[in-house]
């Protein structure tokens, strides 16, 4: 077992397990963490705790120190230059006709690179405006081409449920997403309905799929020849949540049954 803490580096961000490193850490302290990237500023999202080393998806850095007066004012003043090298960097697409979507731009925080996220539907060759941009931050620059999922997370909005996009509100990981779990819910195969405003498979189809998969056991597929006690007929709907299915019996017409009722 080895303790940790969860760090993020944006509201809604991914968070990531650090070392807290012997230091007193809590939910809602402000960090300074040793990442690939070099130092950054984060977030504390959670309290230490134990997990076992083999559940960790990458080698554990540490925090560094708890943010200082000095950390704050640093930080402060890359996100005011972020928005400044976010514009430049527009402004050099638009110049070159590059056809790609900059979401947003980060430095860490010592200033030693400086990262694009963008959005393309094919290969971008971004190498001159990679040099412009190092040329005039005279840092490292990475530009790393991310998806649709990403940008909504950024942008933010409304979903057909009414309420606020999860991935702007809540989600700090996309899991996967697959058409099989519209269609273990019962979900009519209508785009419109299952997708969300990324125009990707909804998030929420996932909350719920294991669920679905367990109330669905002992259900018999649509279309299956069933025994019943009036004779044999096909099954031409189910009800997940009630656990019953509805059968057309020959001369006997459509009967209703529970799942543990099947004979067949």
């Amino acid at each position: 077992m080895i303790s940790v803490v969860g760090v993020n580096f944006k509201k809604n961000g991914k968070v990531y397990h650090f070392s807290p490193n012997h230091l007193d850490v809590h939910t809602g302290d402000e960090v300074v963490v040793e990442t690939e990237r070099g130092y950054q500023y984060g977030f504390v999202t959670t309290d230490p705790y134990e997990i076992e080393d083999r559940n960790l998806k990458s080698a554990l850095c540490s925090i560094v120190r708890v943010a200082t007066k000095e950390d704050q004012k640093k930080y402060e003043k890359n996100m005011e230059d972020e928005k400044k090298a976010l514009k430049k960097c527009r402004e050099l697409i638009d110049k070159y006709k590059l056809n790609m979507y900059v979401i947003d731009a980060s430095f860490t925080l010592d200033r030693s690179q400086l990262f694009f996220r963008f959005m393309a539907d094919e290969r971008v060759d971004f190498r001159t405006l990679a040099k412009d941009l190092a040329n005039i931050y005279k840092t490292r620059i990475e530009l790393r081409q991310v998806g649709v999922r990403d940008k909504a997370k950024e942008v933010g909005g409304y979903g057909s449920c009414g309420r606020p996009l999860c991935c702007a509100k809540f989600l700090s990981d996309f899991d996967s997403v697959s058409i099989n779990m519209a269609k273990n819910q019962n979900i009519a195969l209508n785009p419109s309905k299952i997708n969300g405003a990324c125009g990707r498979l909804l998030c929420c189809l996932k909350y719920e799929d294991d669920c679905y998969q367990e109330l669905r056991q002992g259900l018999p597929k649509v279309g299956k020849k069933v025994m019943t006690e009036q004779g044999e007929g096909k099954v031409i709907s189910i009800d997940i949540l009630k656990g019953s299915y509805r059968v057309n019996v020959p001369d006997v017409g459509i009967i209703e049954l529970e799942k543990e009722q099947n004979e067949g």
